[in-house]
């Protein structure tokens, strides 16, 4: 049961690993999540590093969706400069945006990667269907309030997964847990 739970990958950042990582996996196409893992929560900027980093990705014939529990205006006016498409107000873990986001992808589930900042929403919600999962660390602490919340609960989860061998913490982030 709790292995839908379970990222495939656990890192401090998306810029962490390039697109080899997953191209030598066999994903064609990545689901990203918004908020606290491309930029930080509520920003109306992306930093110019995060932008090159996902254009890298692009070159290398990955393609990109955001899936994201936000306002449409929001993510529109965020991805538009970046020809990158996005699903607002996408009710994660339901199974409905990811299903469209891989419509819009043209990719199968095992050509696909879910890389997101919560266990509970983006690592759910891909690992329910079979997709290929990364934990990023919150970009901010800065955050809604019930993501707070839930945080805790995802704090033991991770320490769990930590003890049983399942994943490994990344190491600026292990004094935290």
């Amino acid at each position: 049961m709790l292995r839908k739970f379970y990222p495939k990958a656990y890192i401090l950042s998306l810029s962490q690993i390039g697109p080899e990582f997953f191209l030598h996996k066999g994903i064609k196409g990545i689901i990203l999540d918004l908020d606290n893992t491309i930029i930080p929560w509520r920003s109306g900027v992306m930093e110019s590093e995060m932008a090159e980093l996902l254009k890298t990705y692009i070159r290398a014939d990955l393609k990109l969706c955001i899936v994201s529990n936000a306002l449409s205006n929001r993510v529109e006016r965020l991805l538009k400069p970046l020809g990158i498409p996005g699903i607002a107000r996408a009710v994660k873990p339901r199974r409905k945006a990811f299903m469209e986001a891989m419509q819009i992808l043209g990719t199968t589930e095992r050509e696909t990667a879910v890389v997101g900042d919560q266990i509970f929403t983006d690592i759910y919600g891909g690992n329910r269907l079979g997709l290929y999962t990364v934990l990023v660390v919150p970009m901010t602490k800065k955050e809604f309030v019930g993501t707070k919340l839930v945080r805790i609960i995802e704090k033991s989860l991770i320490n769990r997964m930590s003890k049983n061998g399942l994943i490994e913490i990344p190491s600026y982030n292990k004094k935290n847990f």
